[in-house]
């Protein structure tokens, strides 16, 4: 038991110092007199993924979830066996406690609060080594070694510069002419000084004008301005530019890489989630580098030289005048890691809101078939309304940021009236000194407040750049060979060699072995959840094996680079997907360079050219959204096309005959027969008498394989296949006797309403 690892410990306070404060009375009412807490984790989500306050406490005797007034607590005994798994999937942080048998919780948190979940993991390892180890030396309450803390969310910006590397030319030249332009912009208000005090006090003092004069600063003043327009409009030419074509490139890198990542990937992860990520946050920081991250470069340059001017100038009016920016950037640190979280609860919220779209738009006829518009409008209403309290939150922190900034510069220009009157009437500075001063501190606190309000924008671009950068960072299951062997003559030999898979912690194939031969083609049965479609998974190498080899003509498949090695392999799902476009570009997807004549060469061998040269356009005809135009026989059979024309020494067959009529299947079973001529083909089939002329059935249970024979071997041997076939011929059966009752009552109520007639 830990309880006794820890029986040795050293006393410690009930709440430690640094225990939030706000927890200690509600923690103090559930633990015992000698309890320790020993970390904790702040969860700021609920098991629905709502936002919700509750504290997670380790001690060295349980786990305690509590709720803020601790009317509701939870708790779980240390043991043995327990193991904590962390993990992030879709920008939201799990803990997971479980045994060797199930999963006892899950905590769910964002990732801001990351860094203290991995403290809290290392602690609860540190507690259960000591626990299993009687030869530990550190007592259970020696802090645990600190966590690498995770990178800051701003930081994320900075990672941009990969993008914006091979554009650095580019920016050199915008940076040059950004820091002349707002130089030659600050030359206006220095000339103000010498024409108030050479040209215009004099001539209130009876002085004549000196013209001459006059128009060399009035031209100095029309030269600095046409300068700092020509510059600026150049700067922001050039930086306008690379700032799209950096936007473009982070758009396609990111969907490369997300193509590269493997099936396990994308089945924790929602489409409208990765539609966002891709889609708006990357337009987000594209607008954020075309435009204010040139305003805060211009505004940073400004202030810069601005302050060194006044200094010039006056140092202690420049002094007097600089006073308020202090406090303003002190207020804007405390905004900025507040705003930052409130951006990345946004744009997950938003996400949500996105993925009811991608959810609905496409299954509307399941929708509407079940009649659940009010119920999709519900959840659409409810994921908008946490969308608005979300935002409504964020702009509350921001409406009061803003009129603050903006009060402590008006007090800052006051400040310089004041000051500025007081050396003025003590023979300090000349009015023209005052008055440029005023000039000056008029566009200083001017991009001040500006660069203050840069900070929304920026922790927005900082979120969405965080969130690309978790696809980025995602590396794929199915790893790519350093150095992979060239594919050349494949003749189709696989030998699965003691292969063993894991989803996660559950094994689905074990131990299992099998050799298929060139040509020969294989039925996979069993019955549900045997891992027939894991086995064709990893033949495919959707997922990679945890243990043993999968090897092709002697090679394992790992060697290979993962797109030419896929590149042998036809596949037809029992569901078929077709793209948006036309028939003929559906059938020409896995090979765009085919001629029309192969095109409909395979739409022949696939029995599909009848119907499609029924079609309006022929195969010009759109099939629509996922194919919707055409019928569940009719996707199929150009799926199977599609498999025909890319001609692959390997064949996959997934339920490919399971969703369709007897006629269809009829169809779809000549096309079939022609496409499995000459390949290694493995097969699943719903129906097991489509699998009579496999060379060879295997039968699988539980991830092994029970039984391989012929279909007449099987039968005869009256095991794992017999009963499957029984079981099916008698289903079959009893559906026809129930078609024949129905077909017939109509007759016989007939008759009956005669004869009463």
């Amino acid at each position: 038991m830990l309880d006794s690892a820890a029986a040795d410990a050293r006393p410690t306070p009930l709440c430690p110092p640094d225990f939030p404060a706000a927890w200690q009375a509600a923690l103090a009412t559930q633990l015992a007199s000698d309890e320790t807490a020993l970390a904790w984790l702040a969860l700021n989500l609920d098991t629905q993924l709502h936002y919700s306050n509750s504290l997670l406490v380790l001690t060295p005797r349980r786990w305690l979830l509590c709720s803020t007034d601790a009317q509701q607590c939870r708790s779980w005994p240390l043991r043995p066996d327990l193991n904590l798994v962390l993990h992030d999937q879709a920008g939201v942080g799990s803990l997971i406690l479980q045994d060797s048998h199930a999963r006892l919780a899950r905590w769910r948190y964002t990732l801001d609060q990351h860094p203290q979940a991995l403290q809290l993991a290392a602690r609860f390892e540190s507690l259960r080594q000591a626990a299993q180890s009687s030869q530990a030396t550190a007592p259970p309450d020696t802090p645990a070694p600190a966590a690498a803390p995770q990178r800051p969310s701003a930081s994320a910006l900075l990672r941009l510069w990969r993008f914006a590397r091979p554009y650095r030319r580019q920016l050199a030249i915008g940076l040059i002419l950004t820091l002349v332009s707002t130089a030659a912009s600050l030359v206006p208000p220095y000339l103000t000084m010498p024409l108030m005090d050479d040209v215009l006090i004099p001539f209130q003092n009876g002085q004549p004008i000196e013209w001459p004069l006059v128009s060399l600063y009035l031209c100095g003043l029309l030269a600095s301005s046409l300068l700092a327009w020509a510059l600026g409009w150049g700067r922001s030419a050039i930086l306008a530019w690379v700032s799209e074509r950096i936007g473009a490139d982070l758009r396609t890198t990111t969907y490369q890489h997300l193509q590269q990542l493997s099936l396990q990937y994308f089945g924790g992860k929602r489409t409208g989630d990765l539609m966002a990520r891709i889609g708006s946050e990357s337009d987000r920081i594209c607008l954020f580098l075309s435009l204010h991250l040139l305003d805060f470069a211009t505004d940073v340059l400004m202030i810069v030289m601005t302050a060194v001017i006044l200094l010039s100038i006056n140092p202690w009016l420049a002094l007097a005048t600089l006073a308020p920016l202090p406090l303003i950037l002190w207020m804007i640190h405390w905004v900025r890691d507040r705003l930052r979280h409130g951006f990345e609860k946004a744009d997950r919220v938003w996400s949500e809101i996105t993925n009811v779209l991608a959810d609905t738009i496409p299954g509307i006829r399941v929708v509407k078939a079940f009649a659940q518009e009010h119920r999709e409008v519900a959840r659409f209403r409810e994921a908008n309304n946490r969308n608005l309290a979300i935002n409504d939150r964020v702009n509350a922190l921001w409406s009061l940021f803003t009129p603050t900034v903006t009060l402590l510069t008006e007090l800052g220009l006051l400040v310089v009236w004041v000051s500025g009157i007081w050396l003025v009437s003590h023979q300090a500075i000349t009015v023209g000194v005052l008055t440029a001063f005023l000039a000056y501190i008029s566009r200083f606190y001017v991009r001040l407040d500006s660069m203050s309000r840069i900070v929304s924008v920026t922790q927005r671009a900082a979120a969405s750049s965080k969130r690309i950068f978790d696809i980025l960072d995602h590396v794929s299951n199915v790893p790519e060979p350093a150095q992979p062997r060239p594919m050349s003559a494949i003749h189709g030999r696989i030998e699965l060699s003691h292969i063993g898979f894991r989803y996660g912690n559950r094994s689905v194939i074990q131990d299992l072995s099998l050799d298929i031969a060139p040509g020969e083609m294989v039925g996979l049965v069993g019955q549900s959840g045997s891992g027939k479609s894991t086995l064709v998974n990893l033949i495919c190498r959707f997922y990679d094996v945890s243990q043993g080899a999968i090897r092709l003509d002697g090679t394992d498949i790992r060697r290979f680079a993962v797109s030419d090695y896929r590149r042998h392999i036809g596949l037809v799902l029992q569901e078929p997907f077709l793209f948006y476009g036309s028939v003929a570009e559906n059938i020409a997807y896995g090979r765009p360079d085919a001629s029309r004549a192969d095109i409909i060469a395979a739409a022949r061998a696939a029995h599909a050219h009848e119907f499609i040269l029924r079609l309006p356009h022929g195969y010009d005809s759109l099939v629509g959204e996922r194919g919707q135009a055409l019928s569940g026989g009719e996707r199929q059979r150009i799926s199977i096309a599609r498999a025909i024309l890319i001609d692959p020494p390997i064949l996959i067959l997934d339920e490919a005959t399971s969703s369709v009529d007897t006629a269809t299947e009829n169809e779809i079973q000549k096309a079939l027969d022609n496409l499995v001529k000459g390949r290694t083909t493995i097969s699943i089939a719903h129906r097991l008498s489509t699998l009579r002329e496999a060379d060879r059935l295997v039968v699988m249970d539980s991830g092994n394989i029970v039984e391989i024979g012929r279909h007449d071997e099987l039968l005869a041997r009256q095991g794992a296949y017999a009963r499957l076939y029984q079981a099916q011929l008698q289903s079959v059966q009893a559906g026809r006797s129930q078609s024949v009752h129905v077909a017939d009552a109509p007759t016989k109520e007939a008759q009956h309403e005669g004869g009463a007639a």
